[in-house]
């Protein structure tokens, strides 16, 4: 019945296309699993996450986009307090929309700074677990960015902006569930035997945003109290797969009900700041917020509690040599201005991939993945070139590499000067030692590559 339900609503919603390749999703999780990841993700390999809402106006608490929830659910002391001493008495959540202007917000400026990131590709906040749009949906009336607050549709503006940069992909964030919205309070209370959240709001909203806005990435979230099977989220994603105007490219994580975790999807997030000891089998990603409390943004944060840039790179480097994507998440505040600490690290990480991005993008893990002798090597491979990456400058001129093994056509340079040959010797079995420059280059930040060419 389920089926026949969602069926019709899709009908309804869209007019079906036929697929244009022939093959066909059915609504289970071992034909989507069968789906082949759009390579165009794989090799962009770094985004930018953006949580923006009402949640930015208090911008207070230890997670400060779970404020309502801490506020009124949680009772947390901290959220309480602060709002005893801040706001009058009878004050609401809602109330915060009307001060969630946006006055600021220019998103040829965002697009601009994501670009100078060196990032691929952007994840976009639609809706969080408040549940208000950053887009004027029919299913969430007067609470949505054009019916109050900014009056702007968000979205709409910031997808504008991003495809305007060529080689910047556009993607959007999608809590499926809202802490206290009254149909999904409901559904709860009935042990999610019944679905009117989902097919009155969630599912509605969810097709709306593919069709108005065609985002080449669906992160959703918001799904772990309940099964995928009261989310219908193989049939949603047999639509999108199958019939979507986003069918051939879009991509999709692995929140998609209680159990899909690190298990169904396209790619997987696992847990928030997902970070494996060892390479996975399938293709991952790692969230990771420059303020190391929050995902949005935070109005007491203290420079202390930032990433700075050596760790970024030193987190990126990681990831991507374990084969992951490296998301990265500010939280712009509520006025539409992203804080001058954040666009420093962004435009310092764009720096470094501006000399050392050979390395990063659409590169593959190596055999080893990393090595730490003198001081701590991660390795990425791209066709026949390895990647060796420095995570700091050795104390030595001559520097040993233990697992490469040289040929007759090895070649060694550093990307910061890539136009000089080093000199190196072999060792045996494997191995080469190279001899570094004698002046260590100037990098945007902490991380130097040596590009081995001819080894194997």
């Amino acid at each position: 019945m389920t089926s026949l339900i969602l069926r019709s609503l899709l009908l309804v919603a869209v007019v079906a296309i036929s697929s244009g390749n022939g093959v066909q999703y059915t609504a289970n999780w071992t034909s989507i699993d069968s789906r082949p990841l759009p390579v165009w993700y794989d090799e962009s390999k770094i985004g930018i996450f953006v949580h923006w809402g009402v949640f930015s106006v208090p911008g207070y608490g230890q997670f400060s986009e779970w404020f309502w929830q801490s506020w009124r659910d949680a009772h947390r002391a901290d959220e309480v307090e602060f709002m005893k001493k801040n706001y009058p008495v009878g004050f609401t959540y809602a109330d915060f929309a009307h001060d969630f202007k946006a006055q600021f917000f220019d998103p040829d400026e965002w697009a601009e700074i994501f670009e100078a990131s060196g990032a691929k590709y952007v994840v976009f906040t639609s809706k969080h677990h408040e549940g208000f749009c950053n887009w004027p949906s029919a299913n969430s009336w007067n609470w949505n960015s054009v019916d109050t607050g900014p009056h702007r549709d968000l979205v709409g503006d910031l997808a504008t902006a991003v495809r305007k940069r060529k080689g910047l992909h556009f993607g959007l964030y999608h809590s499926l569930y809202e802490w206290f919205h009254p149909l999904y309070l409901k559904d709860k209370a009935s042990g999610y035997k019944t679905q009117e959240f989902v097919f009155r709001k969630a599912l509605p909203e969810l097709v709306n945003l593919v069709m108005t806005y065609k985002p080449e990435l669906i992160w959703s979230d918001g799904d772990w109290e309940a099964p995928d099977t009261y989310w219908n989220s193989t049939e949603f994603l047999a639509w999108l797969y199958n019939d979507s105007p986003v069918k051939d490219f879009v991509v999709v994580n692995d929140r998609w009900g209680n159990g899909c975790y690190c298990k169904h999807g396209g790619y997987y997030n696992c847990a928030d700041r997902f970070t494996p000891g060892s390479l996975p089998n399938h293709k991952w990603e790692k969230c990771q917020s420059i303020d190391n409390r929050s995902w949005g943004y935070r109005r007491n944060m203290k420079l202390i509690e930032l990433m700075d840039l050596p760790t970024i790179i030193t987190d990126m480097v990681y990831v991507v040599a374990l084969g992951g994507n490296y998301l990265l998440n500010i939280g712009p505040m509520e006025d539409g201005m992203i804080s001058p600490l954040f666009e420093e690290r962004l435009r310092g990480m764009g720096a470094w991939l501006g000399v050392n991005g050979e390395a990063i993008y659409s590169s593959k893990p190596w055999r080893v993945q990393g090595e730490n002798t003198t001081v701590p090597v991660w390795y990425t491979s791209k066709n026949n070139t390895v990647y060796a990456i420095l995570l700091e400058w050795p104390s030595k001129l001559l520097f040993d590499l233990a697992a490469p093994k040289t040929s007759a056509d090895t070649n060694v340079t550093i990307l910061d000067d890539p136009s000089v040959p080093l000199k190196w010797v072999s060792t045996a079995p494997t191995g080469l030692v190279v001899l570094m420059p004698d002046i260590m280059p100037v990098s945007p930040g902490q991380g130097w590559v040596l590009k081995l060419e001819g080894v194997v």
